[in-house]
């Protein structure tokens, strides 16, 4: 019986198979450095949240105004998710996180000097493309330097990230309420503040090198060979050494790939699900929880920022143990049990916000946030990991379409609609983004611990 030959894999394809499916020693250090930058993302989005109570007492700008400060970030950050992913696969990975960096060093600086409300929102809108690109970048270039299983655990390290610089940024803020600081001085030196951990990582970053994977693609063996000395202590063998040209990659193949393969299409497609729902469900309920407590007289506005702080830290804690778990109970395991207990949490909260409970809607709020922390952790790994690595940069840009799209959209509106249908029957309106996410992990997402793909 005859057998008809399988086609062997090009030099190309071999290096990129062994570079995926083995280990990395300097990875997780890697790793680290490229979530360092989510601490710069979470300062800049959520201290706004702090500071707009300020900005509104100098300025009295319109709600419009008001709400297009707040969102001008995301919005931002919502193109530059999809350049930046687009142009990570085109010129590499390494620059374009030293150019968000810069850029963000560059804008933050800037809406400190901002002489009104509109150049705050042009500025604010600008500085929200690097740090889209940055995420989608960092991303792409964790699942190309960590083995299998480790990636997926620094990659789902995001939520602690985002709420240990959530806590930085109201412990800062707490720190110059006590100081009686000059209001307009408190709001500019918050924002302006920014500046400084990005500079702190783009000198910790420079001398990172481009990823392996990604030069291979390239055709560029000899500069793959040299990183894969530096971070592998392995010389790629299967590689000769001289450069070769390769054929361009169109993008626009990207989604016909996918459906190729069963797994990675649905895979993907709970990601942007699953991306879409917890943004929504943190940017309309836990984004505007300060405005929340003070709107029901739950404290006074420092009393407010300790409360929002302490919220926070416990939420830290569950960004840490989410990752740790993911291994022992998968991918789905998190996703359900992460948007059943944000589904659950957010029914409670909306019950005390109708009884006038307000012992009970801290504790909601708290247990919204932990299961929101493991119900995120994994909806930008997911789509990047089993992603073709040719088209990496662009699954992770697209991904994160998904998370600012929704986030964008409801800090911009959402207060709207706490104006006109109340925020018992606006927080029970919410709860349909957690049982969308929840429907979606049990029946769309299969199980990919684990998964390789060249």
């Amino acid at each position: 019986m005859s057998t008809m030959a399988m086609p062997q894999p090009t030099a190309s394809e071999a290096a990129v198979r062994y570079l995926i499916t083995n280990y990395s020693p300097k990875g997780n250090k890697v790793g680290w450095l490229m979530m360092a930058s989510i601490l710069v993302e979470a300062w800049d989005l959520y201290s706004i949240a702090f500071v707009l109570i300020f900005i509104k007492e100098q300025y009295n700008p319109d709600p419009l105004m008001l709400g297009l400060a707040a969102a001008g970030t995301q919005g931002g950050a919502l193109i530059g998710a999809l350049l930046g992913g687009w142009l990570s696969d085109k010129i590499g990975r390494r620059v374009m996180f030293l150019v968000t960096m810069v850029l963000f060093i560059v804008l933050a600086l800037a809406q400190a000097f901002v002489p009104n409300v509109t150049w705050l929102i042009v500025i604010r809108f600008l500085l929200g493309i690097p740090l889209g690109s940055d995420i989608s970048t960092g991303y792409t270039y964790i699942m190309e330097s960590m083995a299998k299983g480790e990636r997926e655990v620094m990659g789902n390290r995001w939520q602690f990230m985002f709420a240990v610089g959530e806590v930085l940024t109201i412990g800062v803020i707490v720190i110059f309420l006590l100081t009686d600081m000059q209001h307009e001085m408190l709001w500019r030196v918050t924002l302006g503040l920014g500046a400084l951990p990005a500079l702190i990582i783009l000198v910790m970053r420079h001398d990172v090198p481009e990823t392996a994977v990604w030069l291979v693609q390239k055709g560029r063996y000899r500069e793959a060979k040299q990183v894969a000395r530096e971070m592998f202590n392995d010389n790629l063998d299967m590689l000769p050494n001289h450069d070769v040209e390769v054929p361009k990659v169109s993008t626009r193949a990207f989604l016909a790939d996918l459906k190729k393969d069963p797994i990675r299409w649905r895979a993907t497609v709970y990601g942007w699900i699953a991306c879409f729902a917890q943004g929504s469900e943190f940017s309309t309920f836990a984004f505007y929880l300060p405005v929340l407590f003070v709107m029901v007289g739950v404290s006074s506005v420092l009393g407010i920022n300790l409360v929002t702080m302490a919220l926070f830290s416990f939420a830290a804690l569950s960004g840490w143990v989410g990752p740790l778990l993911t291994p022992k109970i998968g991918h789905r395991g998190i996703a359900i049990a992460g948007f059943g207990i944000v589904l659950a949490s957010l029914l409670v909260a909306a019950f005390a916000l109708y009884t006038d409970n307000k012992i009970l809607l801290p504790f909601a709020a708290a247990a919204m946030l932990w299961g929101h922390y493991w119900d995120a952790s994994n909806c930008m790994t997911i789509p990047t990991m089993v992603a073709k690595p040719k088209y990496r940069g662009t699954a992770s840009g697209f991904a994160y379409m998904f998370v600012k799209l929704p986030s964008f959209l409801a800090i911009f509106l959402f207060p709207t609609v706490f104006a006109a249908i109340g925020q018992a029957n606006a927080t029970l309106m919410v709860a349909i983004f957690p049982l969308i996410g929840l429907l979606a992990a049990i029946f769309i997402l299969p199980e990919v611990y684990g998964y390789e793909n060249d």
